[in-house]
């Protein structure tokens, strides 16, 4: 029996054997080890893809000095193109300008029609009734331009007038009968004297016979016949109530519809008489 022990111990001596396997572990483990070294040697591909890669970026630059050349040739050309460009600039902008300065000049005004034809009996300031015989044409600075030729019945005097002006220079139709009527009862206001200042008052006699309005011109008519009358007058208003006599009688005469003589005879008889004292 007491032989037998010694061969129970037997397996006892077989666990190292078994701690053999746990041994080959850290064997199993160098492959797992190696794998991150192949790994590495994988990482390393990238690295190397990223020189490839940058071996591109480095030509990049060469290729920019390139580039940089060739705007740096081409900068001549540049030049020559703009400063070819600049006189159609130029160009363009003067015509622009000129354009501009077209459209800011006022458009020719177009001559108003005038209200007058021909044979209308009209008045022009200081000479009296006219009948407008006519329409011409005229060279002024090169252009033609449309008058009216006047006949003046004082004087047979003709004066020719710019259609478009007619208006602007005092020419006006003859009055109606009606307003010929109220000429005569300017005859029975109050006379206006000549006063102290007498240089005065023929300046303002001047002014109403070249005014164009037949009340003013019969005033004219009333006062010197009145000084007249009374003292007498100087020969230059004798000569200045004979023009302002023509022109009313001009008028009147077309707008009564009457000759010259039976025109004047009506102005004589409308006009006041002055009764001068009698002499002892």
């Amino acid at each position: 029996m007491t032989t037998k022990k010694p061969a129970a111990k037997k397996p006892a001596a077989k666990k190292p054997a078994a701690k053999k396997p746990a041994a080959k572990k850290p064997a199993a483990k160098k492959p797992a080890a190696k794998k991150p070294a192949a790994k590495k040697t994988a990482a390393k591909k990238p690295a190397a893809k990223k020189t490839a890669a940058k071996k591109p970026a480095a030509k990049k630059p060469a290729a920019r000095k390139t580039a940089a050349k060739k705007p740096a040739a081409k900068k001549p050309a540049a030049k020559k193109t703009a400063a070819a460009a600049t006189p159609t600039k130029r160009a363009s902008t003067r015509k622009s300008s000129a354009t501009a300065a077209k459209a800011d000049k006022p458009a020719p005004k177009k001559p108003k029609p005038s209200k007058f034809k021909v044979k209308d009996k009209v008045v022009y300031p200081h000479h009296g009734a006219a009948i407008i015989v006519k329409k011409e044409k005229q060279p002024v600075d090169g252009k033609k331009v449309d008058y009216f030729v006047l006949e003046v019945a004082t004087d047979q005097l003709i004066v020719r007038v710019p259609v478009d002006r007619a208006e602007e220079l005092g020419v006006r139709p003859v009055i109606s009968k009606t307003a010929a009527r109220k000429v005569f009862a300017v005859f029975r206001d109050e006379p206006q004297e000549a006063g102290s200042n007498w240089s005065r008052w023929y300046k303002v006699l001047t002014e109403k016979i070249n005014s164009g309005d037949i009340y003013q011109v019969a005033e004219v008519v009333r006062d010197l016949t009145y000084a007249q009358q009374l003292k007498g007058i100087s020969p230059a208003l004798k000569r200045m109530l004979s023009k302002a006599h023509l022109i009313l009688n001009s008028e009147l005469r077309f707008a009564l519809n009457l000759d010259e003589d039976e025109t004047e005879k009506r102005i004589l008889r409308a006009l006041p008489k002055v009764e001068l004292p009698e002499e002892d």
